[in-house]
């Protein structure tokens, strides 16, 4: 373990032990790092790890508590206090080894919540299976999103891994000017309208006395396939 002052190994140690929100994200290539920044922004306590000099060396002006350490040797990890973190993000995608290891690591020292990228079902399925809580497929959940968002049925697309998706699209003709309970979207198509948004106006919860209008941009939700149903009516 080296890069790592005294003084910053006490801090994240003590961050470890007295915060719910602090998370430790192994490995810091292009997701690894986002969602680390993302999470210092956020103001919670970070800890960020990985095995490259340079990579410690980039982002430790923004993240601060950055440590070159091999996350696949456990006792790298109790010096560092891991184990007192509350959430954990195992972000070694190239290295298939190195990652089923350091979720295996985290999983055998008590972490309560272990997300891990994985770049395929079968890597997904190992870390699954050695620990990991919930795994993410970044480049694959990307290219689904885009492809929605590419034809202008979906201004905004969000899909969940029990095959749940949250979709913001353009209001189809045949619900224009009609209450909810009227052109019964759950009940036709099978996705339940959660809110409206108007142009220049606040966002709007959906009820069944709710009017839609011309131009709304509407949240529905509901299994995928049905989402994309929807959408596609526009």
């Amino acid at each position: 373990m080296r890069g790592a002052p005294i003084d910053i190994l006490r801090r994240s140690q003590l961050l470890g032990r007295t915060s719910t929100d602090s998370v430790v994200v192994i490995g810091l290539g292009r997701f690894g790092s986002g969602v680390a920044r993302a999470l210092a922004e956020l103001g919670h306590d970070v800890l960020a790890i990985d095995t490259n000099a340079e990579a410690v060396q980039e982002h430790a002006g923004a993240l601060g508590h950055v440590v070159q350490a091999d996350a696949t040797d456990l006792e790298s990890l109790k010096q560092l206090g891991v184990p007192d973190f509350k959430h954990a993000v195992v972000s070694i995608g190239q290295n298939l080894e190195a990652s089923v290891l350091t979720v295996l690591n985290l999983s055998q020292m008590g972490i309560k919540d272990i997300w891990a990228k994985a770049n395929n079902q079968q890597h997904g399925r190992i870390a699954e299976r050695v620990g990991a809580h919930h795994v993410v497929y970044p480049e694959s959940d990307m290219g689904r999103r885009v492809a929605h968002l590419v034809t202008g049925k979906m201004i905004d697309f969000i899909e969940f891994e029990d095959g749940f998706g949250i979709a913001k699209t353009r209001a189809p003709r045949e619900t224009h000017g009609k209450p909810l309970s009227e052109s019964a979207v759950r009940t036709r198509h099978g996705v339940t309208v959660v809110g409206i948004k108007r142009s220049h106006q606040d966002f709007l919860y959906a009820r069944e006395d709710t009017v839609v209008k011309a131009g709304d941009l509407l949240i529905v939700s509901g299994p995928t396939e049905a989402v994309e149903r929807f959408a596609a009516r526009v």
